[in-house]
């Protein structure tokens, strides 16, 4: 990607594990970044990494407006989520429960930041596999199974109503480092390597709207990203 001199981004959830690869993406592409998180220990790596750390709660709705505001930025990146970091399914009732708050509140709080902060683009991570029932492979036009995806649905249009460039990307189910499987793993895989590349694009190609992010297996169809956004499933990044 080309660089970016003097541009701005702003990283909700900077260091998981696509927010992490994401940002060691950008600062290589010349991007000042900031980012958040929750953690002390976390902030100190990413401090070391190159990104300028902000340690906030996104359910703190003021201080989250204050940060942004403070960050300038000229794209928002939401890869917020709030589930464990391994998959056991005795966690996994209250971490729906959770990630659900996260999609809905945290949203709504990181769309009003992005607003106050008069960004020009806001991206935000959503999921491919809530799709309702029917024709495969699934094309973003496709509807959500409002039955099980209640959440998703409401992230996605605090998205796309706010008045921003609103861009949405539908991640297929992600493998690869500090993930819950390192290789491919039910429907709809995609590494989380080419998941952060995939953001990396949306910030400053294509038009705003949704976007499948998977490799392709009969499950959904990604061929909106490959054209618009030049996104290959293949990407890995530079060791």
């Amino acid at each position: 990607m080309a660089s970016r001199p003097n541009k701005s981004v702003f990283v909700a959830g900077a260091s998981g594990a696509i927010g992490s690869v994401l940002c060691k993406l950008l600062l290589a592409d010349g991007w000042r970044v900031v980012g958040t998180t929750r953690s002390t220990a976390n902030a100190s790596l990413l401090s070391v990494m190159g990104v300028e750390p902000v340690i906030v709660d996104v359910y703190d709705r003021h201080a989250l407006i204050r940060a942004t505001r403070a960050a300038q930025p000229d794209v928002v990146v939401h890869q917020l989520t709030d589930l464990p970091k391994t998959f056991n399914s005795e966690s996994m009732a209250a971490a729906r429960q959770r990630n659900a708050r996260m999609r809905e509140i945290g949203t709504d709080n990181l769309v009003a930041a992005s607003v106050a902060a008069k960004a020009k683009r806001l991206v935000a991570q959503s999921i491919a596999f809530a799709y309702a029932p029917g024709l495969r492979p699934y094309s973003e036009t496709a509807p959500l199974d409002l039955s099980t995806a209640s959440a998703v649905a409401k992230l996605e249009a605090l998205v796309l109503d706010c008045g921003l460039e609103g861009v949405i990307l539908r991640y297929g189910r992600l493998y690869g480092p500090r993930t819950w499987t390192e290789g491919p793993s039910g429907e709809a895989p995609v590494h989380v390597e080419a998941a952060a590349d995939a953001a990396r694009r949306a910030m400053t190609l294509g038009t705003p709207g949704t976007y499948n992010i998977a490799e392709e297996d009969g499950t959904v169809t990604s061929a909106k990203a490959r054209a618009e956004l030049g996104w290959n499933a293949d990407f890995r990044a530079a060791p």
